[in-house]
């Protein structure tokens, strides 16, 4: 492995590791320790009472959302279907945007959500052969003759 690919393998390890951390860890707390559908009442169907949004709706997300950040987290983490991870933290993220707006239409985002964003954005448009250090390289690497 030359310098240039090996810079570009470790860069997309940490973006990778740092994101899937800050999604992973934040739901495993929400599934484990707080649980899923007290996320939802606390999160989405109390604060969105009064809004447009059907409660059935905010139910469904707010029990959701906390494990798709957990699928959607382990498998950034190990690299394995990239892809399909990110989309669903791309998901969660749209659907967390829409509801700050919703709830404060002059929303700040740089504390939540930029970060996040950015990073997926970075995974998203990196090249996955960049990805040295993962479970679909290993796997990639495995089928070749």
């Amino acid at each position: 492995m030359d310098e240039t690919t090996k810079r570009r393998a470790w860069g997309v390890l940490l973006a990778r590791l740092v994101l899937g951390l800050m999604f992973f860890q934040g739901a495993w707390w929400r599934v484990f320790t707080l649980g899923p559908v007290e996320h939802a009442r606390r999160f989405f169907v109390e604060p969105f009472a009064d809004s447009f949004l059907p409660e059935w709706a905010l139910w469904i997300a707010g029990a959701g959302v906390p494990f798709a950040e957990l699928i959607g987290g382990a498998l950034v983490l190990a690299g394995l279907w990239r892809l399909p991870g990110l989309i669903l933290l791309g998901g969660v993220l749209v659907t967390v945007t829409f509801g700050h707006l919703v709830a404060e239409p002059i929303y700040a985002f740089n504390a939540h959500v930029m970060p996040r964003l950015v990073l997926v954005v970075f995974l998203l448009v990196a090249p996955a052969d960049w990805d040295r250090f993962s479970v679909d390289a290993w796997r990639r690497d495995r089928a070749r003759p």
